[in-house]
Parts: structure tokens; C-alpha cells; sequence
């Protein structure tokens, strides 16, 4: 992508910073050069030299961390412009101004009169036209799994206008903590999906690339399956124990430290009958 119409491709990545105390989700773009190398990492400013950042009141926090930016002409004037992601899973629009500038006070992206959003948390937006109408419609991970799509109405041209988000592919299945879940019996993404859009095997159809991160379970070296189950059961057990007794309200400091320190303990020894691997998987579907 170049982002500043220098004819050279840049990288453009969401991350995190402490902003006034608080953590904010910011911009950094790798500059790319004539020698096919990146400048070194820089924050992504608005017109005004200020780090561009999703201006949000303290209650809604979550909406500018873990922003996701992606790079496209949205309302066709020319302009590249970024739509972001957050971990909130709205979006909100950074309007572009040409050679990289961008207008620093984003727009809510919006359906109606309501604000756009994915089922679930971490936004992950890709702008493509997906149904080859002629317009840009958005697709998105999530936190639970699966590929949204939010179809853009508008036509060829026109300001986009976005139905709300449906399954393009459906949520994984849910796995309960100490389930044996081993990476043969994965059949497709699990959660907290990501995704690219392109056409893979080159037959002028758009493919999708999910990504997911899943945690492979099983029962640790010389443990056996009836085994491993009775030994998640009795930790779940003293986790319920441990946790009413930080949650109690009339809990003494002294006993609150005594089961702060005993939930370390737990979590310390579960590897002595449970195997964790985690870990993600990278799923292509080629469009038919």
C-alpha cells in the first residue's frame, strides 16, 4: 500500500501507547524506500501534527484500543482513507486529505442512525468489493470467530451505505476450559479471527485467509483421559472455592491474600495434569 503516493509501499499497523495515563490505540506507518527497505516505525499524525486517535469518553475506553487500521478510497474522491477497528468492534472513519495527510477527528461509521458493529469484540475491518457490485463493502474477524459482512447498498460511485454485519462464515465452536480439543479434530477457525481477502488460486474470484488463535488441551505425559477428567474437575472445584472467597465482600485482608496466593498456586500447578498449546491457525476458503 502507499499511503503517501511517493510510489513506494508502506506498512500501516494498529498499536498501543499511553496517552494523558491512558492507553490509547495508535497508528504507526513503516515508510518503504527506493531500496525496497522500511524507515523505521513512526506514529500516523492527523493535519494537525498530533497522533491520530479515536477521541472517546472515559466510559467507552474500549473503543480506542486495539485499533485495527485499514487503508482505502471509502467515499471516492481520490483520497486514500482509513477505516479502524477497535476492540469495542465498532469502526470509525479517518477521512484522507491526500499524500498521507488525514483529517484527525474520525467519523463514527454508521447504519442508520445506529453505530456499525460486529457480533462480538475486536473489530478487524478489510474494505473490498466482495460481491463485485461495483462498491466497497466491509468484512471483519472477531473476537468469537468466524467472517462478518457488512454489504454496501450504494452502488458504483455513491457514499457508502452499509447494511449490518452477517455471517459470511459462521463462529467455531465454543470449547469449555480442560475440554481435550487436539489439533486433528479442528475442523475450521476457532476465535479471535483475522482476515485477508485475495484471490489465492488466481481464478478471478476473491478467496478468504482467516486467521485464529486457539489453545490445544490435552492431558499432560503419564496422565490418562479418566484421569486428566477428575483432575480438572476437582481444580475447577477450587477455583470456584478460591474465587467466591475474593469476591466475598466481608472477606478479611488476610484471607483475601491467603486466596490470592492460592489461585497462583492453581494456575502454577494445572501444567502437571494438563498440556496447553496455544497457539492459531491460518484457514483458507476459496470462493466457488
Amino acid at each position: 500500500m502507499d499511503l503517501d503516493g511517493d510510489g513506494q509501499r508502506d506498512i500501516l499497523s494498529g498499536s498501543y501507547s499511553r496517552q494523558d495515563e491512558k492507553m490509547a490505540g495508535l497508528f504507526q506507518v513503516l515508510r518503504g524506500q527506493q531500496d525496497g527497505s522500511f524507515k523505521s516505525a513512526e506514529p500516523l499524525n492527523g493535519t494537525d501534527e498530533k497522533p491520530l486517535i479515536i477521541p472517546v469518553e472515559d466510559k467507552n475506553w474500549i473503543e480506542n484500543i486495539c485499533t485495527r487500521p485499514f487503508a482505502a478510497d471509502w467515499d471516492g474522491d481520490g483520497n486514500l482513507d482509513l477505516v479502524v477497528g477497535n476492540f469495542s468492534g465498532t469502526f470509525y472513519l479517518f477521512k484522507g486529505e491526500g499524500k498521507g495527510k488525514f483529517a484527525p477527528v474520525p467519523e463514527q461509521i454508521r447504519v442508520g442512525d445506529e453505530q456499525l458493529k460486529i457480533t462480538g469484540h475486536h473489530s478487524d475491518p478489510f474494505v473490498v468489493d466482495w460481491d463485485g457490485d461495483g462498491d466497497l463493502d466491509l468484512l471483519s474477524g472477531s473476537s468469537e470467530g468466524g467472517v462478518q459482512w457488512a454489504e454496501n447498498r450504494a452502488g458504483r460511485g455513491k457514499s457508502p451505505q452499509l447494511e449490518r454485519f452477517r455471517p459470511l462464515i459462521e463462529h467455531g465452536p465454543q470449547f469449555e476450559f480442560g475440554q481435550v480439543l487436539r489439533e486433528k479434530e479442528l475442523k475450521g477457525p476457532v476465535g479471535a479471527t483475522r482476515i485477508w481477502v485475495d484471490d489465492v488460486n488466481s481464478d478471478d474470484k476473491l478467496d478468504l485467509l482467516v486467521g485464529d488463535l486457539v489453545t490445544l488441551i490435552s492431558p499432560a505425559e503419564k496422565v490418562g483421559e479418566d484421569e486428566f477428567k477428575q483432575k480438572v474437575a476437582d481444580w475447577q472445584k477450587s477455583l470456584s472455592e478460591v474465587s467466591k472467597l475474593l469476591n466475598s465482600p466481608m472477606a478479611v485482608v488476610e484471607k483475601r491474600g491467603e486466596a490470592q496466593k492460592r489461585l497462583q498456586e492453581l494456575y502454577n500447578n494445572r501444567s502437571k495434569f494438563m498440556k496447553e498449546d496455544r497457539t492459531g491457525f491460518v484457514w483458507l476458503y476459496l470462493q466457488k
